[in-house]
This record gives structure tokens, sequence and C-alpha cells, in this order.
């Protein structure tokens, strides 16, 4: 018996290329046969059609664009009751895809589709994000708060590079042009640090940003996060640390600090930039100084292949 598929496309992922590996996956869904199209229009429409899936009876919900959308497709998921909640398949056609790369999703459309459809699903954890000013949000892959929240912020206003490079380029600026630490106190459920931070992210997948590997070894089914925290250094400091986040070798510095959680809470003197899984939740003009947040042990059921 097949499953009852809703396919939403985001068609302006990846510069609006997606629309364009949505038209050759078409035959794949004419095969399958029991499979509904939705495009989405407007932000956070993604999240809301995912929803509605699930109220409609949908068993399976895939994502079909970047990053981005597969946040808001999981965030709609996690608002249904867990027994009405369908199953994930993502196709990543979006300029990161570091979700997809979390869950072993191959990087060609056609052959992500054929997994979500005709794969079998295995659980996968989430952290739900709780600011000081009472907003709740699911995160997948990564939170960051600081230097990478102002290098997403950036990467959006570089419309003409795609990928890696893009968020390259956002990091080179961001050295140069947004560069002071804010002190932060850290408690989890395992140690309390504070001190002057440039950059602390928070990870349920190894990567972010289409190939910086800020922890290796997350791996999104432990039930536990990981985090990494780059403290008060310099410009020139921070320019020898990207190559070593590019390859997940950071760790060794003594300006870098790693570890593993299953509850956090932060508190900050300043404003606080933060993106979830590169869609901004505080940004330039915001007042979050504090939030919490925990891990849902395998609270998401997701087609994938690790």
């Amino acid at each position: 018996m097949t499953r009852k598929v809703k396919l939403i496309l985001n068609p302006m992922a990846d510069l609006g290329n997606a629309w364009k590996a949505a038209r050759d996956l078409r035959p794949i869904i004419a095969e399958y046969g029991n499979a509904d199209w939705s495009g989405t229009v407007y932000p956070l429409h993604a999240l809301e059609l995912a929803r509605q899936a699930g109220e409609q009876g949908y068993d399976l919900v895939i994502a079909v664009g970047g990053d981005g959308t597969v946040h808001e497709v999981i965030n709609g998921l996690m608002q249904l009751p867990e027994e009405r909640r369908p199953i994930l398949g993502v196709v990543p056609v979006g300029s990161g895809n570091d979700f997809a790369h979390a869950a072993g999703v191959p990087v060609n459309p056609v052959e992500a589709l054929k997994l979500a459809l005709y794969g079998q699903p295995n659980r996968m954890d989430v952290g739900i994000l709780r600011g000081g000013d009472g907003r709740e949000e699911y995160v997948d892959n990564t939170l960051g708060i600081g230097f990478d929240a102002i290098t997403t912020i950036r990467s959006h206003k570089l419309p003409f590079l795609r990928g890696f490079l893009m968020y390259l380029v956002a990091v080179i600026q961001t050295i140069i042009l947004n560069f002071d630490p804010a002190n932060l106190k850290v408690e989890t459920d395992q140690e309390t640090w504070d001190g002057p931070t440039v950059m602390f992210v928070m990870c349920n997948g190894p990567r972010e940003g289409g190939g910086f590997l800020v922890a290796p070894d997350a791996r999104p089914d432990d039930g536990i996060f990981q985090y990494a925290s780059i403290g008060k250094v310099s410009r020139l400091m921070m320019f020898r640390l990207i190559p070593e986040v590019m390859k997940g070798t950071h760790g060794r510095f003594k300006q870098v600090r790693m570890g593993e959680f299953h509850k956090m809470t932060l508190t900050s003197d300043r404003p606080l930039y933060i993106h979830a899984d590169g869609e901004i939740y505080s940004g330039f003009g915001t007042d979050v100084r504090q939030l919490s947040f925990e891990i849902l042990p395998k609270a998401l059921q997701v087609v994938r292949s690790s």
C-alpha cells in the first residue's frame, strides 16, 4: 500500500532554480500515483502547508527546497500530535542542504525523491528553542548565536552567490564588520560557564553553511545536542580558525570550547543575534537576551539513509 503523499515545493530555493529540479521529478511522482503538490508563496507558508497536510490525513510530507523549507515544514509537523504527525521526506534543492547531509539524503534530487517515496523512516531528534520573549521554535540542525547568525543575515544579502561560496563571503564580511563578542552565561544539565563569546552554535547535525563542520561528531538521532563556542579572539585569529571549522579540527584550539547537553539556558549582556537552521530568529533591531533550549529525542520520523 502506497502512502498518501504531499510534496511542499519552495520554487524560490537555490535562487529560484528549485522549480527546474521539480520539473524533472514529475515523472517519478506520476508513476507513484498517490501524491499532491503544493507550492509556497510567502514566508512560513511551508509551515502552514505541513500542518494542514497532517490534519488532512497525509502519511508523508516531502520538503522540496533548502534548509529553510525543511525548517518550516518540521515546525509545521511538530505542531501536530505525534499520532497525527506525518513522516518527513526531503528533496534537497537549496544552497546549503545541511539537514539532508546530516540525514544521509542523496544530493541528487531524483535519488532523494525515490528514497523519500520508497525508503523506510527512522526517528530523529528535534530541539525546541524558547526565547525570553516567549516565542517557541523547533530546530532540526543547528541553532547559531552571534557570529554565525550575523553571517546568515549577511548571506541573505548576497543574491548573486550560491552554496558554500555565499556563506564564505558572508563570513569574511562578518569578521571585518561585525566582530563584537557578547558576554554569555551558559548553564546546561552538565556544566555552567560564562565569558566573552564571539560564536556559539548548538548542533543536532555536524554541518552548517553548506560545509562548515561545526560539530563533526554530532548525530541527529543520538539523544543529545553538541555545541561549539569560540571565545574572545582577534580578527586575525578568527581568519585562522575558519579553515579549521571547515575541516572540523577547530576543537584543538584553546579559544574553542566544545561539549554536549540535553537542556541549556543562556543569558547575554546585550541583544542576541540568533538563527535557527539558517532562518533568522532574532536579528538587527531585536532585543532577545535570554533563551532556553532542550532536545526532544526521537521526536520525528524521517525517511533517510543514515
